[in-house]
Parts: C-alpha cells; structure tokens; sequence
C-alpha cells in the first residue's frame, strides 16, 4: 500500500532533547560548584535525577502525568499553563515547589544543606534549558524532501505549554506539518490508540497508509503496531532492544526512511 502520511515524534526524533537536558544539568551544577568548589557536579546531577524521579513519583498528578507522557525532568522546567484538564492546575501549582525541592534534595544527598542555593538552581535549570533548542543535523534536510510529497503529522507526548514552547524554540519546524497533535490537549498519550486513530482521521488515512517514526519502543512503535501501522523505531544509539516490542523498520538515521517509503510502496517488508 502507498505510503500517504508520516507522523512523527518530536523529542529525540527531530529534537535533540536528551542532549539540551543533558547540558542545561552541566551548567546549573557548575553553579553549584562555583559556591561549593569540593561538590562533584557529575555526582550532583545523579542525585538531582534521583531526588527528582522520587519527588515526582509522590505526588497524586503521577498517574495523569504517566497518562500523558510527561518525565520528571520536563517538570523541572515547564510551567503547566496550558491544557484543560484540571490535573494541569495541580501540576501548575507545585511545579515551583517541585524544582526547589529536587535540587535542595539533591544537595543534601551530596552533604550541602543549602535550600537558598538550591532555589537558585531551580530556577538556573529552566533558563538553561530553554536557551538550548537543539536539532538533529538529519530533520531540516529530510522533512524538506518530504514536505509536498507526503502528509506530515507531529504526534508528540507532553503538555501544551512545553511542547508548543519547544516549538517556538524551533520556529522553522512547525510550519512543516499539516497537523500537530499533543497528548495533552488530546487527553490522552501515546500510546493510546485512541490518539493515533485521531491523528489517522485528522489525516484522512488508513492505518497501512501511514508510518509512524519515533524513538521510543514503548510510546511511539508499540502505539504504532497497536493499530496496525508501520512502525520505525529511530535507534540513533544504538540501543539494544529487549525483543519485547519489535518495530517494523529500525533506522539510525532519518534518512534512512527514503529506501523504507520506497519498500512500503513496492509492497515488499523487505
């Protein structure tokens, strides 16, 4: 069946978030170290995702936030101040306290009992991350070959705020995509098929028309086989599967779709 439609991912897809969260934790803990010369940051940063991910898991937006596809460390950063659900009301209310409380936390696992620095870290940690929109030196050049030729969709998990924020980061990426759909404006994430049957109506497609490319097996590939749509699990490290959830396609690369397109549309998996 003809390829019509491809629906992308955005975070480690077509943007490198790991990597801007990676180095928006480099910066804010060479802070740290600047007051505290004997602190390591590299340990610092361990503890602070440790304290974060327990913090986070304690609180009673966890299941929601699980629902919806939003990490501990998109927490750290966001301001919930969009989506309709009253859960973002909750989330908008102790996001403040939530930051201060991780890198507090963090600093005192590392023997510092400072809660004035770790304030000023809560807040150093979200500028430094909105100053780093970072993206793949693949996803201009393919989604320009793209664009025209097929129906372009962003599926992406998250809350509307941050992941619209994300965008305007980007501004050049966005205009790209018929349709941009966000699980937490949706209701639902992925992988839900009720998200992915939205996005197949908003596309006006069948399930074997379109093709679903993102780097995660357990949103992304397994929403994907779970409608019956082709799935491409972008695998830019090298990651070993468990053989759980196996996509269709695995690429390292976004390049790499041009030959599976081709592969789709002559009608052979191979």
């Amino acid at each position: 069946m003809t390829v019509k439609a491809i629906l992308f991912d955005l975070d480690d897809t077509l943007l490198w978030d790991e990597r801007s969260v990676k180095e928006a934790f480099q910066a804010t803990c060479r802070e740290a170290v600047n007051r505290y010369p004997d602190l390591d940051a590299e340990r610092l940063e361990v503890a602070v995702r440790r304290e974060a991910r327990a913090l986070y898991e304690s609180y009673g937006t966890f299941p929601f936030t699980q629902r919806i596809g939003i990490n501990p460390f998109e927490a750290l950063w966001a301001r919930f101040t969009e989506g309709e659900h009253p859960e973002f009301r909750k989330l908008q209310a102790w996001a403040p306290e939530y930051r201060r409380e991780a890198w507090t936390r963090g600093l005192r696992a590392l023997g510092v009992n400072d809660g004035e620095l770790g304030a000023l870290l809560a807040e150093k940690f979200p500028a430094e991350r909105r100053a780093r929109p970072i993206v793949y030196e693949d996803t201009f050049p393919v989604l320009d070959s793209l664009k025209g030729t097929f129906k372009l969709l962003l599926l992406t998990n998250g809350a509307p705020d941050l992941q619209k924020e994300k965008l305007a980061g980007v501004p050049q990426l966005a205009p790209y995509f018929d349709h941009i759909v966000i699980s937490g404006q949706f209701g639902e994430g992925k992988p839900a098929a009720s998200i992915f049957r939205h996005a197949l109506s908003l596309l006006d497609i069948d399930p074997g028309e379109g093709m679903m490319v993102g780097d995660k097996l357990t949103t992304d590939i397994l929403g994907a086989n779970g409608i019956g749509m082709p799935s491409v699990w972008i695998n830019r490290h090298g990651i070993q599967s468990d053989g759980g959830i196996v996509p269709r396609f695995e690429i390292r690369r976004l390049t790499e779709l041009y030959g599976i397109i081709q592969r789709l549309s002559g009608g052979t998996n191979r």
